[in-house]
């Protein structure tokens, strides 16, 4: 595959990963109800929620950047 179509479907993917994720990161705060155990305790989770996507999306990025074999 070349670098090209790497950036397309690595960019499709990764709008695709972010929506699912942001959906699953809420499902997941509504299932375990953190907005009511305390402001602290909501605020850490989506701050690591927040953040959690970054590796997996660092991962594609490489993909999408390496050089054609």
């Amino acid at each position: 595959m070349t670098q090209r179509k790497r950036k397309l479907v690595g960019t499709l993917a990764l709008l695709l990963m972010i929506a699912v994720y942001a959906v699953l990161a809420v499902a997941v705060a509504i299932v375990l109800q953190v907005r009511n155990v305390s402001t602290v305790a909501e605020l850490v989770y989506y701050i690591v929620a927040g953040l959690l996507w970054v590796l997996p999306a660092g991962w594609l990025i490489a993909w999408m950047q390496r050089p054609d074999a």
